[in-house]
């Protein structure tokens, strides 16, 4: 398939956490080409911003005609703008550009605390998010734009961000003038590391709604991205370290339907799993004193392979497919005369699987599992 052409507006974070480099590698791993237009350079590091160098306006608008009119682009994402003068140019060629989905991440602070936007540059936000598709502040951003009540009456969609409030569940609320459209709520992931997390989730966005999703798709998608990435966070330093992006399973939030795992019988337990841990798989779950016994191996690219204990081993296995919809997928498949044994069922390890039966006997389960495809309860 053609990758979609998603362009990040945005600086550069020497440090490689946060900014163009999330975005570059939030646009890669999700299955997208990704274009940059560099609005500053940022000297920073896990400890702070040591200096900030905006690029010249002209130069960001030619990075812009650069590749709009060579590549196209499918969605846009814009986060730190540099200086008010670069805010007035972006919003001068998204002006020229009405049917691309923008996704803005008004950002005024590092996670670190520097500060990367002036009293100027903010005042220069309104016109962006008069283009923007959406908004994505977090509380303080929120704050500093004059709240919601405030901004909503512009006629803007927001996607505020809360987890600053400290909350042992944090909360995203999408909003418009009507109101409150969704809400999506999961426990804190407790970690050092969560630089970049604002960066990753609107370009994370902007792919989506470059791949046709709609918004609440695209945020959906988007939110698992970004809590699987900050499970993946590499120990690079003491805090405030880069999220885990090249950690990420390929195939974590793709378009399914994705081939994930074999479930076979098998009579010799001891002999299997030295057999498949000889083969180079990674054994993740196996107790001995489970009766019947289960075990669970993972491959380098996250697709598993599970053996059921059995006083017999027959031909068939049981494969599962990935969706993103389960209803949806089940739904078609009916509709073109596929029998399934009931309806998607959520399960208490917090998948939602359906289970149907190939012309040659195999039993196939289409499922979803979002952030528990990687870290289900029985692994954290």
């Amino acid at each position: 398939m053609q990758p979609v052409r998603v362009l990040s507006i945005a600086g550069s974070d020497s440090g490689g956490g946060a900014g163009i480099q999330a975005d570059i590698k939030t646009i890669t791993m999700m299955g997208g080409h990704a274009m940059t237009a560099i609005t500053a350079l940022t000297a920073q590091n896990s400890q702070g911003v040591a200096a900030v160098t905006s690029t010249d306006p002209d130069m960001v608008a030619a990075q812009i005609d650069a590749v709009v009119n060579d590549f196209g682009v499918d969605a846009i994402k814009i986060g730190m703008l540099g200086s008010a003068a670069i805010a007035e140019v972006v919003a001068d060629r998204l002006e020229k550009l009405p049917k691309v989905p923008v996704v803005f991440d008004p950002v005024m602070v590092a996670t670190s605390g520097g500060a990367l936007a002036d009293d100027a540059t903010i005042a220069a936000f309104g016109q962006l998010m008069a283009l923007a598709s959406l908004t994505t502040p977090n509380l303080p951003e929120l704050d500093a734009l004059g709240g919601e009540a405030e901004l909503v009456k512009r006629d803007l969609t927001l996607l505020i961000k809360g987890g600053h409030d400290g909350a042992e569940e944090v909360t995203d609320r999408l909003v418009n003038r009507e109101g409150e459209i969704a809400r999506w709520s999961d426990p804190r992931i407790d970690t050092l590391h969560s630089h970049g997390t604002g960066c990753t989730l609107s370009s994370a966005i902007a792919v989506g709604l470059g791949q046709g999703l709609d918004l609440q798709a695209a945020i959906t998608q988007a939110r698992d991205f970004v809590r699987l990435a900050l499970r993946s966070a590499p120990d690079l330093v003491p805090s405030n370290g880069p999220m885990g992006h090249p950690m990420m399973r390929n195939d974590a939030v793709m378009p399914g339907p994705l081939f994930n795992q074999v479930t076979l019988d098998c009579t010799d337990f001891d002999a299997s799993i030295a057999f498949y841990t000889r083969l180079g798989l990674t054994l993740i779950v196996y107790d001995p004193d489970e009766a019947p016994l289960y075990a669970r191996f993972e491959a380098s690219n996250g697709a598993t392979l599970s053996l059921h204990e059995a006083d017999s081993v027959t031909s068939s296995a049981s494969i599962y497919f990935e969706f993103p919809d389960v209803d949806k997928a089940v739904d078609k498949l009916r509709n073109n005369g596929w029998i399934f044994d009931g309806s998607p069922e959520d399960k208490s390890w917090n998948w939602c699987e359906a289970w149907t039966t190939d012309p040659s006997g195999h039993r196939i389960c289409i499922y979803h599992a979002g952030e528990d495809r990687r870290y289900p309860p029985w692994r954290i």
